[in-house]
């Protein structure tokens, strides 16, 4: 494993000291999973909380606020790092956070690892000695691509169903039927979860994911699923086989998560554009649970759900809330669950002032936001690959960039400035006249300030009747 010079430096002096110092946790378990390692944990055998303390005052300063968990925060070369030391926990209250810690130096390797929530992340590396300290056989369960518990203590906190969800998802594991029963078992206990810890692990989920479906897979196997009864109500609607061969609305969901990681867009976005893009995907279909029903359509009776956008505006907003999502973040997506199949209704072409208002629509989510939400939602009904829809979604990319409206909403050109510059008195009368131009620039009549001030001054010639209301 390859570290930064600065933690090898305060590893050798933690050596030095007499402790035996193990990089644990998610560092190894990305190490033999090829990726580099970016978070660095130690756990120093050996040594008490204040020779750790001596042996890294030379490097500056250590954050005591794990102090009674019998961890130390240090800053080297830029970067935070945990040392800790291997403790004992018994459980003393509900919730994530009801546990007495009791730092003991003298605690074995097996028994310091049993306390990790899965095997995978209960591997240990000796870095002067070259080893890896593998009790609980997390090793070959990263191979055969599994999630399983440690020991029988997982069940003493809830917290790690939803760990188990976004690693399932991250690293594209399945979990055993074992740990699924120990997950069911404390399925009651969500409620004692707060908030902000849920959206860190749905955070994770939503940006982190190589196979997103396989964490709502492991929170359907667990009965967790119906804490999130937005995305539980989609299990059994059917949808009419023609149109979606693939099954139920969950099942096209699923699809649709796994389809918008494979898009090229999604490699090269920031967290933000991945957060939005994922949830608006999960979401796009809410509205069908209560919507879907058959009628004639085309000749005979189909599964219809009619309207199903308008409806999954008000469920996303429920669930994102309920996740303790932020409320930035409801805004950028609910749009886009609304009008994700816009290139579905009837429109022969999109004109400008067509793309121009629907990216009005959008903000703060994007075209690019739509576009992206629209691919996963067409190639998540495999087999079918509609050539007449790609064409229509294509369509919409080249406007946008031709509008260079992609990635921005459209933003008035005429300003308060141009009406005061025109001998206007600031006031009420503003407002009606701001409006009435960026209408009128929506509709294409104009394109810059020029313009702007050009349609001003046809305006405020016309006869108060004439104006745009």
């Amino acid at each position: 494993m390859i570290l930064p010079e600065p933690l090898q430096a305060a590893l050798r002096a933690v050596r030095t000291a007499g402790g035996r110092p193990h990089l644990v946790g998610g560092c190894v378990r990305d190490w033999l999973l090829g990726l580099v390692p970016k978070d660095f944990d130690v756990e120093v055998y050996g040594m008490g909380f204040e020779e750790l303390s001596r042996a890294l005052a030379p490097f500056g300063p250590t954050d005591l606020v794990g102090r009674s968990f019998g961890v130390l925060k240090i800053h080297l070369g830029g970067s935070e790092y945990d040392f800790g030391l291997p403790r004992r926990e018994s459980k003393t209250g509900a919730g994530h956070r009801g546990f007495a810690v009791a730092p003991d130096p003298s605690l074995d390797e097996a028994a310091a690892a049993a306390r990790r929530d899965f095997t995978i992340n209960a591997i240990a590396y000796d870095p002067f000695a070259g080893r890896l300290i593998d009790p609980h056989g997390g090793i070959d369960d990263l191979r055969r691509k599994i999630l399983r518990h440690t020991s029988a203590a997982f069940v003493e906190d809830p917290l790690r169903v939803l760990r188990g969800f976004q690693l399932a998802a991250r690293f594209d594991l399945a979990l055993t039927q074992e740990t699924a029963a120990l997950c069911s078992s404390i399925a009651e206990s969500f409620p004692e979860l707060p908030h902000e810890r849920v959206w860190g692990e749905w955070d994770k989920w939503a940006t982190k994911c190589v196979v997103p479906s396989r964490g709502i897979i492991v929170l359907e196997a667990t009965g967790w699923l119906a804490h999130f009864p937005e995305i539980a109500a989609m299990r059994g609607v059917p949808q009419e086989p023609e149109w979606h061969p693939e099954g139920d609305v969950l099942t096209h969901t699923l699809h649709c998560l796994d389809a918008l990681v494979t898009q090229p867009a999604w490699a090269a976005a920031d967290a933000l554009r991945r957060r939005v893009w994922m949830f608006a995907t999960l979401a796009h279909d809410f509205g069908k649970a209560t919507t879907t029903h058959q009628a004639e359509h085309r000749g005979r009776q189909r599964w219809i759900s009619p309207g199903h956008e308008a409806a999954g505006g008000p469920l996303t907003e429920t669930f994102l809330h309920r996740i303790g999502a932020p409320h930035g973040l409801i805004d950028h997506v609910r749009p886009l669950v609304m009008l994700h199949l816009t290139h579905e209704h009837g429109r022969t072409n999109f004109t400008d002032n067509s793309v121009r208002r629907l990216a009005r629509k959008l903000c703060p989510a994007t075209l690019d936001d739509l576009i992206a939400v629209m691919l996963a939602d067409h190639y998540g009904r495999p087999p079918l690959i509609a050539e007449k829809t790609m064409a229509r979604i294509e369509e919409l990319r080249q406007a946008a960039q031709r509008l260079v409206l992609a990635r921005a909403a459209p933003r008035p050109i005429l300003l308060g400035r141009h009406l005061l510059a025109a001998g206007l008195t600031s006031g009420p009368a503003f407002r009606p006249i701001i409006d009435a131009a960026f209408e009128a620039q929506l509709d294409g009549a104009f394109h810059d300030e020029a313009g702007a001030q050009a349609w001003l001054q046809k305006h405020l010639h016309q006869p108060p009747a004439a104006r745009p209301s």
